[in-house]
């Protein structure tokens, strides 16, 4: 069902059955997004239109964070699937989009899916940073990481690199997790926290009382 939903996204972006080959990404993403964002991939690169496409779509998510309107519009689900089409039919017009980026948007809107535009977008530019040969990872943590350590985490996760790719490492706080940290670098993802931990605890006594 996952393949013949992905097929049909694919195909939507060419009708000609030359270009109906689908090219593999470099990195697997996951989730109705991730098959957004994979047959956006396969149709940009037949185009040779990868990093135009990648740049057009974070012009439009910083469009997102500052235009509180085109949010609300996004969400809003009063406001017919033929008016939303529309509407972003004229924002890639206005915004100058490439054909590629501008389908999936129009796409998601007549699916009924602009709710996932930002998913969409961080997945295709996690393809595009394996594409790339590059690696994102985001690590959170209770407290900011001094320099040393900081230097040694990124040392250690460097260890999972293989030939030909380099780390881009971001960190950020947040006091929920308690302690430890949450690792995602790729498409893996390790939750190492303290928070978890007692929650896993907490669940088996609960059921045990």
């Amino acid at each position: 069902m996952a393949a013949m939903k992905f097929n049909i996204i694919a195909r939507s972006f060419s009708s000609s059955p030359a270009t109906n080959q689908i090219v593999k990404p470099p990195l697997q993403v996951f989730g109705i997004h991730g098959r957004y964002a994979t047959a956006l991939y396969s149709a940009a690169s037949k185009q040779s239109s990868l990093e135009a496409v990648e740049r057009d779509l974070l012009k439009f998510q910083g469009l997102m964070k500052t235009d509180q309107k085109l949010v609300e519009f996004v969400k809003d689900p009063s406001i017919k699937r033929t008016a939303k089409v529309d509407a972003f039919k004229a924002i890639g017009t206005k915004l100058s989009l490439n054909p590629a980026a501008a389908n999936v948007l129009n796409l998601l809107a007549e699916n009924g899916r602009l709710g996932m535009i930002n998913q969409m977008i961080n997945s295709f530019k996690l393809i595009m940073a394996a594409h790339r040969g590059e690696v994102v990872c985001e690590v959170t943590t209770a407290k900011p990481l001094d320099a040393d350590n900081k230097n040694k985490l990124e040392a250690a996760l460097k260890l999972f690199l293989t030939k030909g790719q380099t780390l881009l490492l971001t960190t950020k706080v947040d006091p929920a997790i308690l302690g430890g940290m949450v690792v995602s670098i790729g498409d893996k993802f390790v939750d190492m926290s303290i928070a978890t931990k007692v929650k896993k605890y907490s669940d088996i006594i609960t059921s045990a009382a």
